[in-house]
C-alpha cells in the first residue's frame, strides 16, 4: 500500500506513478475513462519487451505489439507520426529489442506532457490522495 507521501510525490514526474502499483493502477483508470489506455498499455508492452532474452520470443512478442498496437486498424491502435510508424512496419520482420524504442519514447512524452497533467487535476487522483490522507489520520489518530 502506498502511503500518503507517496501518493504526492506521484505529482513529481509520470515515471513515479508508472512505477507504482496503485499509482499505475489509477493512471490506467483515469486514462481508460479518456480512451486513451493504449498508451499506457503499449508503453508497459515495450518495458516488458526489452527484457525479452529469446530470439524467437523477440519475434513474436515483437509481432503480438505490432498487430496490437501499430498496424493499421490495430485494436488499441497508438497515435504515433507516419515515419516512426513506417520505420517498423519496414523493420518488423526482423524485430530488435530497440525497434519500438522511438514509439515508446513519444508514447511517454504524449503522457507526461498531455495525460499526466490532467490525471494530476482528476477525481480519479484527488480520492485517492483523499483515501491515503484518511487512511493516515486514522493511523495517527485513532482516539477519533
Amino acid at each position: 500500500r502506498s502511503s500518503a507521501g507517496e501518493t504526492m510525490v506521484w505529482s513529481e514526474s509520470v515515471d513515479t506513478v508508472l512505477a507504482n502499483k496503485e499509482g499505475l493502477a489509477a493512471f490506467r483508470a483515469f486514462l481508460k475513462s479518456e480512451f486513451s489506455e493504449e498508451n499506457v498499455e503499449f508503453w508497459l508492452a515495450c518495458k516488458d519487451f526489452k527484457k525479452t532474452k529469446s530470439s524467437t520470443k523477440i519475434a513474436s512478442k515483437a509481432q503480438k505489439i505490432y498487430s496490437d498496437f501499430i498496424q493499421a486498424d490495430a485494436p488499441k491502435e497508438i497515435n504515433i507520426d507516419f515515419h516512426t510508424k513506417n520505420d517498423i512496419s519496414q523493420n518488423i520482420s526482423e524485430p530488435t529489442l530497440s525497434c519500438f524504442d522511438a514509439a515508446q519514447s513519444s508514447i511517454y512524452c504524449l503522457m507526461a506532457k498531455d495525460s499526466f497533467p490532467r490525471f494530476l487535476r482528476s477525481e480519479v487522483y484527488k480520492e485517492l490522495v483523499k483515501k491515503h490522507q484518511d487512511r493516515n489520520q486514522k493511523r495517527w489518530l485513532p482516539f477519533l
